[in-house]
Parts: C-alpha cells; sequence; structure tokens
C-alpha cells in the first residue's frame, strides 16, 4: 500500500467552463466523512440488530466496520486515480464500457438514497418525535417527506463548513451514550455475559451473525458519498486516504462502543421490543435523570439531517441521469423561478412516500444495504479492472487481495441464503424494475426521435 501526492490538479474543465471550488482540506473532509456515516442507521436500527443476533450486538457492527473498510480501499485507489466526481458510476463507465449498466449502477445508488431517506422519516415520525407529540406514525413520516420536498424546492445551500457543526450534534447524541454506559458500567451496572449470547433459537450461529451484519451495515454506508467531493478538494490525491480511513475509525468505534454499552444494560429481548427506539431505553435505564426531550432532539436532528443529504442526492442523480438523456428528458427540467430540478424531486419524493406508508422500518434499511452491497461489489471489481489503466501521476493503490476480498465479502452479505428478508431483494427489484422502465421509455423515444430526425436530415439533403 502506498500513499504519494499527486501533481497539481487544479486545471481548468475541459469544455471551458470554471471548476470547482477546492476549498475542502483534510479536516474539513474527515468531518464530512464522519457526518456522513453517522445517523439514521445506529438511531434506528439498533433494536433491530439486536433482534437478529442476540446479546452479541456488537459483533455485526465490527464485521459490517471491517467489510466497508476493505471497499473503503478500492475507492481510495479510483478517487486517487480519477479526482473526479461521479463515484461508482464513474469507475463502472470505464472499467466496463456499458452504458446500461453503468446506468443501473447509478440508478441503484439513487435508490439507497432513497430508501435510506425513508428508513429516517420512518424513525424521525415513529420515535423520536413521540417525546414530544403523540400523532400517527405513517402520516407523520409522510408530512416529513413532503416538507423535505419543499425544502429541496426551494434550494438549499450545502456548506461543508455547516457539516462541522451538523456532525459534532449528531456525535454528541452517540457520546451520550456511551458516556451513560460508561457511568452505568462504574456503578455495577451491567451484565457482561450478554456480550457474548447470540440467538440461536430458530438458526445457526453464522447465520444469526450474517444476517445481523447485513442490517447493521446500513450503519457502515455514507463513506462512500465522500468521493464526489473530491472535485471539490484542495488536493483529494494526498487527504482522501488518511481522513477518510481515520473517519471511519473513528465511526465505526462509535457504533461498537454504542452496541456494546446497549447490549450490556438491556437484554437482546428488551432492545428489540424498543425497536427503533432502543436507544432512547438505554437512557432510561442507564441515565433515569437524563432529559430524554434533549436526547429525542439530537435524535430527530440527527435523522432528519440524513433523510435530507440522501433526497438532495436522490433527486440530483435523477436529474443528472436526464441530463444526460439516459433517462427521459423532463426529468431534468428546472423550476425557472427556485431554480431546482422540480420534476426530479417530485419523482423521488413520490416513492419515498410509498416506502414510508407500505415498508417497515426494518426492510428499509436493509433494502438500502443490500443495494449499497451490490453498488461495493461492482466497485471492487472495477478497481481490480482498471489495474490495467495507468494513471500518470502517483496515487494510492490498495495491495490486490483487499478489493478481492472486499469484492467476495460485499457479494456474500448481499445473498439470500445469509439470512437477509425476502421482501428486501422483492423491494430493490421494484425499485429497479423502475429504473429498467425508464431506460426503456427513454431508449424508444428518444432513439426513435434520432431516427427520424436523421431520416429527415436525409430526405432534406437529397432535394
Amino acid at each position: 500500500m502506498s500513499e504519494t501526492t499527486s501533481p497539481s490538479t487544479a486545471t481548468a474543465a475541459a469544455d471551458g467552463q470554471p471548476e470547482l471550488k477546492r476549498a475542502i482540506g483534510p479536516k474539513l473532509l474527515l468531518f464530512f466523512v464522519i457526518g456522513d456515516i453517522l445517523g439514521t442507521g445506529v438511531y434506528a436500527l439498533m433494536g433491530d440488530v439486536a433482534g437478529q443476533v442476540g446479546g452479541a450486538l456488537w459483533v455485526p457492527f465490527l464485521i459490517a466496520f471491517v467489510v466497508a473498510f476493505l471497499t473503503a480501499f478500492s475507492y481510495l485507489e479510483l478517487v486517487g486515480k480519477y479526482p473526479k466526481a461521479a463515484g461508482a458510476a464513474l469507475y463502472t463507465n470505464r472499467a466496463f464500457r456499458k452504458p446500461f449498466f453503468t446506468f443501473m449502477i447509478a440508478f441503484a445508488v439513487m435508490c439507497s438514497g432513497i430508501t435510506s431517506a425513508s428508513s429516517a422519516a420512518v424513525a424521525f415520525g415513529g420515535t423520536y418525535l413521540k417525546e414530544f407529540v403523540q400523532t400517527p406514525a405513517p402520516w407523520v413520516a409522510i408530512g416529513f417527506i413532503a416538507l423535505l420536498a419543499f425544502i429541496n424546492f426551494r434550494g438549499v445551500g450545502e456548506s461543508v463548513k455547516a457539516n462541522v457543526v451538523l456532525t459534532i450534534i449528531e456525535l454528541s447524541g452517540l457520546v451520550i451514550i456511551v458516556a451513560i454506559g460508561v457511568i452505568a458500567i462504574a456503578n455495577g451496572q451491567g451484565d457482561p455475559g450478554r456480550l457474548v449470547e447470540f440467538n440461536t433459537a430458530n438458526q445457526s450461529t453464522l447465520i444469526a451473525i450474517t444476517s445481523a451484519t447485513s442490517l447493521a451495515f446500513f450503519a457502515m454506508v455514507g463513506f462512500e458519498d465522500s468521493v464526489n467531493m473530491a472535485e471539490e478538494c484542495k488536493d483529494p490525491v494526498k487527504i482522501f486516504p488518511r481522513s477518510m480511513l481515520l473517519g471511519m475509525a473513528v465511526a465505526g468505534s462509535i457504533y461498537v462502543m454504542v452496541a456494546v454499552t446497549s447490549s450490556l444494560l438491556i437484554p437482546a429481548a428488551g432492545l428489540k421490543a424498543a425497536g427503533s427506539g432502543a436507544l432512547l431505553e438505554v437512557v432510561k435505564v442507564g441515565a433515569p435523570g437524563f432529559p430524554l426531550a434533549l436526547f429525542s432532539f439530537i435524535g430527530l436532528f440527527a435523522v432528519a439531517n440524513s433523510a435530507l443529504i440522501n433526497m438532495l442526492m436522490a433527486s440530483r442523480l435523477v436529474y443528472g441521469m436526464a441530463n444526460e438523456k439516459i433517462i427521459p428528458m423532463p426529468f431534468a427540467r428546472v423550476h425557472q423561478t427556485r431554480r431546482t430540478p422540480w420534476i426530479a424531486i417530485g419523482f423521488t419524493s413520490i416513492i419515498a412516500v410509498f416506502l414510508v406508508a407500505f415498508v417497515p422500518l426494518k426492510d428499509l434499511g436493509g433494502t438500502t444495504a443490500l443495494l449499497l452491497l451490490i453498488v461495493f461489489t461492482v466497485v471492487n471489481i472495477a478497481c481490480l479492472v482498471l489495474r490495467k489503466e495507468k494513471a500518470e501521476h502517483k496515487h494510492f493503490k490498495a495491495p490486490t487481495i483487499v478489493p478481492v476480498i472486499g469484492a467476495i465479502t460485499c457479494a456474500y452479505l448481499a445473498l439470500p441464503f445469509t439470512g437477509r428478508a425476502p421482501q428486501q431483494y422483492v423491494l430493490a427489484g421494484i425499485l429497479l424494475g423502475i429504473g429498467l422502465l425508464l431506460w426503456l421509455v427513454n431508449w424508444f423515444f428518444f432513439r426513435r426521435k434520432q431516427h427520424l430526425k436523421a431520416e429527415f436530415d436525409a430526405t432534406a439533403l437529397t432535394k
């Protein structure tokens, strides 16, 4: 493994347009990675993971971290070789040169953003808002998606400097959990024996671990989004390896500590019964005098921020694909006054509303992980395929065995016999089927229009 610097990346864009402002240094990138990983996964799915694995709650989070960490090496090599935005779609296109395959990978990333945001919406309405008002959770989740669509439509000025503040607030909730655990254990609370208990009632230990890991993996995703900031980093080839790996290590360590604390204080059955409110139960048991409203406020903020970021990403991906004439052009329409892709926003929001109305939180989180495990498998393979392309500058290079293991582990966790619920495959298939339909509609009408235009031009030339 080597980490070296590249020559100056301050080059003009190929089309003569000025390049994006390179304002992100190593510290800001570190906070971006941490902030992108932290959020809905750990705040909402701790109880469901406990239901899958039992008291050894820390094991699936640790394995999920290792699998994500391996894949991060492939992303680092690729972003060092091709320091541009677009991420998985760019690497897939360069490695396989199959436009349809590239589109499906990009659409899978878009779908993962919608399912992730829908998970956040369900947790928002069904868990943390209940500490303040009692309202029907499904309607709150739908209203929450509508609010996100409105904010998205009006336009949101994102800033990585503001992300530092957002990350600290999200991080504070998890630090509170760990601190509660330390104090409770120091006072003689907790049962260490639960840390090695596995749920083997109706399954083997291996299936218990892999099914829980497949769900816990949702908590580790987000690091891959940072590669889309490559064109705005001061020296991406130099700063990405340290910032991404350190950021993942920080997030992964916090997750394992939160999982250990939760299992020490509450039996797996209790965490499972609490569902998306498992961390609230940890606060109640470990620190009865702690104001639950404060932790609920932090939880609201964490899941809302995750949802907004994911819906922004999803709508912009749809807009970008339409702009490139990959899906029907109407999705690229921009509102005259707000200057936002209003049809793309409406399309992604309608899908999210359907999901929060009919799909349970566990399946939303599991489907998000499934889609990204497929994407990560392709990225790891692309890393190996693109070894034949030599960059003109020095860059980070992962040991060959790392993307190999990364591809195998990601593919394994995406397989049905690992304990993943069948409905997650059905949901992923439906979402990708929507993408296939858009592709076919665009291919038929756009190609037909091009063909008719060519015939018209040829006829005009002969007259």
